[in-house]
């Protein structure tokens, strides 16, 4: 049995094996990711993981993130003067002029002392006085003889010279006399104690007929149309206050505009709190002095946000976007005074238009790279 043998064409052209390698490459390009991608259109591996290694994060300009906060302290209503008037001479209480509640006037008389032995004490020193005149009267016209007898040769320089100092001693006295006479008179009219302001009785303690000493307190009188606003202040809200325009007083009567006068530089322990006097604007319409209430103020410093706000090395403080587009990086700035769930005023090295980054933050670090995008409203 033979085996055919295949035959081979002549009319077929021969497959050079050179080729075959060539056939082969070109397979291995076509099927290649980054040729692939690109027919594609997509980007190359290596872009992508340049994108993936830098964080997205939303911001909004400066002056869009910070607010003006409202401030508000517990204040009360109190007299400019609220004096405790006390007697200034012994003696015995006559009478009384003006109950609690009275409405008295400048100088108004709120009460008597028995003044009969203080009148005795002014006679005295009158008639001290009238004596001391004449003696000094009588020593002038002795003084004035002995000068035109010197001037004749019938009196000596030496009887002159005792005359003069004669005048010059009683004119001492007559000014002694004179002071003591006021001295006297002073006290006399101390046994009237009479109002020193316009204002209303709130404590009466005279009675008739008791004895009194100096020291004594008879009245109590609150000054009426001066009053003032007392504030109780954190240390943190002294500057604000300061700079605030548009200060009010909320109580029971109404609201209130009020200006700053003052500011305590004392701190008052164990509260840590200063103090704060503020004037009416309108005096007429202010309420009674001891009404209670709301300091109000709206601070004119812009601040930062807390929500903003997050800890790096210890210090609060804020991540603005340095840089754009791919080279776009965090930069964090601290904020001097920052508390944590509290409104600090902005840092004066940043600008309105800087963007501020408002979601994302959380966990950057400073200089990582970020892709930023406008926050939605």
């Amino acid at each position: 049995m033979s085996i055919a043998t295949p035959r081979v064409s002549a009319n077929l052209p021969l497959v050079k094996p050179v080729a075959l390698p060539a056939m082969v490459l070109a397979l291995s390009l076509f099927n290649s990711p980054a040729i692939a991608q690109s027919a594609n259109g997509s980007p190359p591996a290596g872009a992508e993981s340049a994108t993936a290694t830098r964080t997205a994060v939303e911001t909004r300009a400066l002056d869009q993130v910070w607010l003006l906060p409202k401030r508000e302290a517990p204040a009360e209503v109190v007299a400019r003067n609220e004096s405790r008037l006390s007697a200034e001479v012994s003696g015995t209480l006559q009478r009384w002029g003006a109950d609690v509640g009275a409405t008295v006037k400048r100088g108004e008389l709120l009460a008597q002392i028995d003044p009969r032995d203080y009148e005795l004490a002014v006679q005295r020193a009158q008639a001290s006085l009238n004596a001391s005149q004449s003696r000094l009267k009588l020593a002038q016209a002795q003084l004035q003889r002995s000068r035109e007898l010197v001037a004749q040769g019938f009196f000596s320089q030496e009887a002159l010279g005792q005359r003069e100092t004669e005048v010059a001693l009683l004119q001492t006295e007559v000014n002694s006399a004179r002071a003591q006479l006021a001295t006297e008179q002073r006290q006399l009219a101390k046994t009237k104690l009479v109002a020193p302001f316009a204002g209303t009785v709130r404590e009466r303690m005279a009675q008739t007929g008791e004895a009194v000493a100096p020291g004594t307190v008879l009245y109590v009188l609150v000054e009426s149309g001066h009053n003032e606003v007392n504030a109780t202040l954190s240390p943190s809200d002294v500057t604000g206050l300061r700079n605030a325009t548009d200060l009010q007083l909320h109580t029971r009567e109404g609201e209130f505009a009020v200006r700053l006068l003052r500011v305590s530089d004392a701190v008052t322990a164990p509260a840590r709190t200063r103090a704060a006097r503020l004037a009416f604007v309108d005096a007429a319409s202010a309420p009674a002095a001891g009404a209670s209430g709301t300091l109000r103020w709206q601070e004119s410093q812009p601040h930062l946000p807390p929500s903003v706000m997050v800890r790096r090395d210890g210090a609060m403080g804020v991540f603005v976007v340095q840089g754009d587009g791919a080279q776009a990086t965090a930069r964090f700035v601290p904020v001097p005074g920052a508390q944590e769930s509290r409104a600090t005023p902005a840092p004066p090295g940043l600008s309105g238009t800087a963007r501020v980054v408002v979601r994302g933050h959380e966990a950057l670090q400073n200089g990582q790279a970020i892709e930023s995008r406008p926050a939605a409203n």
